[in-house]
């Protein structure tokens, strides 16, 4: 008991003292605490379907995009939709919830559009499920970017209430955490890594890896669903924001945290939306100890690339080994 205590309680920690220096940031800092709180609910949503099954995929990008338009075009007034989305369609044009009920229905549509995808696609393993998922990002990227009845089309999303803060953005990741907690301490948690770590030994001890699969499928999609509406709640965002940049930076985060441990994807996402951050200043000049920084544009793909390929190198397992915080495992 004390163990598992300990266990929820170090990534909650973590966020709740990210949250706390945010708030004490000034205004033109804060901006990185909030996004990096944000990136803790995308690479959670990650770990909780990549971490579980051992299975790659490169598409859950476009739940976190699917949530953000559904909470974008919900929340814009409906009496400025007809000039920023003149081609909007049916009840999207007419229709404006608040920011809490955005946020739910961005989480719903996540897990629905994973729910749907998911029947075809969770029969497959290895390349073949890697390459499946990128194909469900490309759809979804081009539809986002071309159709223009769902969303802006190529513009940037604007009229958005910007009302993700500190806290909003800290209960989001918590709630993330939460649920990834519980869903693997349950028995379908237990059930699905059984799948991961022997396939075939599941089966034939009764257990559906593709009924468990797909059930963790739709579980990352609620909670990359439910980050994409705070992220668009918090910038305004375009289909380019939310496509290969995002995919390849929060893999980063999952990869060098430790893919197999919840403890392992939010100190990832912590730190390297904390790299992130510090490059991206520095790409347009920084000062530091006296002098100054100034990174051509780009150094900072390029950094995380390294890092990603130096941890996969030198400790396949990531920062944390892979493994779940402990006092124990802090002592040795």
């Amino acid at each position: 008991m004390i163990r598992t205590a300990q266990q929820l309680a170090a990534p909650v920690v973590l966020v709740l003292a990210t949250a706390l220096l945010g708030l004490g940031a000034s205004s033109a800092t804060q901006i990185y605490f909030l996004d990096a709180l944000i990136s803790v609910g995308i690479v959670v949503g990650l770990y909780i379907f990549i971490g579980n099954t051992g299975v790659l995929s490169f598409g859950h990008i476009s739940f976190v995009a699917i949530g953000a338009w559904t909470a974008g075009v919900l929340t814009v007034p409906s009496s400025e939709k007809p000039a920023i989305m003149p081609n909007l369609g049916g009840f999207l044009r007419d229709t404006t919830v608040g920011n809490v009920p955005s946020l739910a229905l961005a989480a719903l549509a996540g897990g629905v559009f994973a729910l749907v995808v998911g029947l075809p696609l969770m029969r497959l393993s290895g390349l073949a499920a890697g390459i499946a998922t990128f194909a469900v990002l490309e759809i979804v990227h081009n539809m986002l970017r071309y159709y223009e009845k769902i969303g802006p089309g190529l513009n940037t999303f604007s009229s958005v209430p910007q009302t993700t803060g500190v806290w909003q953005a800290a209960v989001g990741a918590l709630i993330a955490i939460g649920v990834a907690f519980a869903y693997q301490r349950s028995r379908f948690g237990r059930m699905l890594r059984a799948s991961r770590e022997d396939p075939a030994a599941a089966t034939a001890a009764g257990i559906s890896v593709y009924r468990q699969r797909l059930g963790a499928f739709v579980i990352s999609g609620l909670v990359a669903g439910l980050a994409g509406g705070l992220y668009v709640h918090l910038l305004p965002l375009n289909t380019e924001t939310v496509y290969l940049d995002l995919t390849f930076v929060t893999l980063a985060m999952l990869v060098i945290g430790g893919s197999s441990s919840l403890w392992g994807a939010v100190v990832g996402a912590l730190a390297i939306s904390a790299l992130d951050s510090f490059l991206a200043n520095a790409e347009n000049g920084v000062t530091l100890f006296g002098g100054t920084l100034d990174f051509p544009d780009g150094t900072r793909v390029i950094v995380e690339g390294v890092l990603m390929a130096l941890v996969l190198i030198l400790r396949p397992s990531g920062l944390t080994g892979g493994r779940e915080f402990s006092l124990g495992w802090l002592r040795r």
